[in-house]
């Protein structure tokens, strides 16, 4: 059975807390698995490519928007897709992740990527052209604080021994990470260290090339068996009409979450009725 979430709840509309209260409760109502907020900590203005934001869009921080959501519903999971990792300091970042998997009771999916828009990390200070192994170490580091018993890392861009972040996460030994992005390194960083990998704005061909290349990635490098199967998400592209057959559609691709994103001028009775119309004609009838 195909799965779907909803996006963009910490976005435009959802970020009036009323609306956001609705529309979490109005997914969790139709059946929907799962919540799930991007991040943009500033925009570039004007607008340049590749943003997929102009830079007067309203955009909350992602776990502070999930936590809000955690504490009016019961079920469903709360997502970050994604958080730009290497924007962020890794054990602060830990310590806020794990107080939302803690407060929802074990619900939170950990959606990270290494982030695309230059002139957003120049003005954070974060490194872009390292980007990538930055991501890998905070990612050691984090799985290290969340997991060990003695937290001990040693990494090119943070190290630590000798400290303790108590409680851990609620999910052991840690909330699942989910990795998103389509380049070569996304897809070998998936298939190593991922529980899941998150695809943006694909219609079902573009899918099917991503899904070849993480099939590409499993043949460089090895999967630790703890990890399990590698769960799909994807949002599917503007314009791509979902309707039975097109969930399908992604689904006989291997796909198992469909995480779709609402039209973003939708007001909140525009938002509930975009819920309750997937929720009739799809959720748990694909």
């Amino acid at each position: 059975m195909l799965n779907f979430g909803l996006f963009s709840i910490n976005a435009y509309a959802c970020c009036e807390p009323a609306v956001a209260v609705r529309v979490a409760r109005a997914a969790e109502a139709a059946g929907f698995d799962s919540l799930w907020g991007g991040e943009h900590v500033v925009l570039p203005d004007p607008q340049a490519p590749p943003s997929p934001m102009g830079p007067h869009e309203p955009i909350l921080d992602p776990v502070i928007a999930l936590t809000y959501c955690a504490a009016v519903t019961t079920r469903v999971r709360l997502g970050t897709g994604i958080i730009i990792l290497p924007q962020r300091n890794p054990l602060v970042l830990a310590k806020e992740l794990t107080s939302l998997d803690r407060l929802s009771n074990g619900r939170l999916i950990f959606g990270v990527g290494v982030g695309y828009l230059e002139a957003e990390f120049r003005a954070l200070g974060a490194p872009f052209e390292a980007r990538g192994a930055v991501t890998d170490d905070y990612l050691a580091a984090m799985r290290a604080i969340w997991s060990q018993e003695a937290p001990a890392h040693i990494g090119p861009f943070v190290s630590f021994k000798n400290i303790q972040a108590r409680p851990q996460p609620a999910q052991r030994p840690h909330p699942p990470i989910v990795i998103g992005g389509r380049t070569a390194p996304a897809f070998r960083r998936a298939v190593a260290q991922g529980q899941g990998w998150y695809g943006v704005a694909l219609d079902p061909a573009k899918t099917g090339e991503a899904l070849a290349g993480l099939r590409e990635a499993a043949k460089s490098v090895s999967r630790p068996a703890h990890l399990g199967p590698l769960e799909i998400s994807v949002t599917p592209a503007r314009g791509v009409t979902v309707d039975a057959d097109t969930a399908r559609a992604y689904a006989a691709l291997g796909v198992h979450r469909l995480i779709l994103m609402p039209p973003p001028k939708l007001d909140a009775a525009g938002l509930e009725g975009f819920v309750g119309d997937v929720g009739t004609r799809l959720v748990g009838k694909v």
